[in-house]
């Protein structure tokens, strides 16, 4: 019987990327893809390189990458000859937080006028020079309107210094998160400078993680994925 498991592979969140003996892509599933828009090929292949077994078949290693907003636990490196080797990236489990929502009391938010109502709040004490790139296109869905006001005030005032301040909102493409046992797709706002202060960071992670959300602080950016709750 002759089967095609190439379906299977695309249908997977974990990517696959099969190399020829130079680094050349020969093959690489959905999610994949979308891992190259934050990390390089030439990278990814010396990784494989590097964790690939001595002879002929494969080897797990359980190692901690981060690309952006993906995150791996564990990679499989495999190869039956020398002209191709392939690496599987498995993704880290999110963190199921311990605060249950209660979507029934959430509204349902048109998230751009949302940000933009705190942005002009931020605006009213600050100068900062501010550059905003949406996603117009987004859907209008469900969130803890005050919760999330809070959350985005604290984040911008964390920039307060900063000369210039980017904020960016878009829909990550192929990503999902689990609310209340549904599968829904997730929105990334992005706020970047050259630094920002870090004494609030505590109650940013608090903010975020009542509303499920997934807070990323880094020394330049916070970065914020929102389920997108239908």
């Amino acid at each position: 019987m002759n089967i095609n498991f190439e379906s299977f592979v695309e249908w997977d969140n974990s990517p696959f990327i099969l190399f020829n003996d130079q680094g050349k892509i020969l093959y690489l599933n959905n999610t994949a893809e979308i891992l190259f828009g934050y990390v390089s090929q030439k990278e990814l292949y010396n990784i494989a390189l590097s964790y690939a077994p001595q002879n002929f078949g494969y080897k797990n290693t359980t190692l901690v990458l981060t690309y952006d907003t993906f995150m791996f636990h564990s990679i499989t490196v495999g190869y039956e000859n020398e002209d191709q080797i392939s690496l599987r990236l498995y993704n880290t489990p999110r963190i199921q937080t311990i605060h249950k929502l209660e979507t029934n009391k959430f509204i349902t938010t048109d998230i751009n006028i949302l940000l933009e109502a705190n942005i002009a709040l931020f605006k009213t004490k600050n100068e900062n020079l501010l550059t905003l790139l949406v996603d117009q296109d987004l859907p209008a869905f469900k969130i803890d309107q005050n919760n999330f006001s809070k959350l985005l005030r604290k984040a911008l005032d964390a920039f307060r210094a900063s000369d210039s301040i980017d904020i960016s909102l878009r829909l990550l493409i192929g990503q999902h998160v689990i609310i209340e046992g549904k599968k829904e797709s997730i929105v990334q706002l992005s706020i970047a400078a050259n630094g920002r202060y870090a004494d609030t960071d505590t109650e940013i992670r608090s903010l975020a993680d009542k509303s499920q959300i997934k807070c990323l602080l880094k020394e330049q950016s916070i970065k914020l994925e929102v389920p997108l709750i239908k």
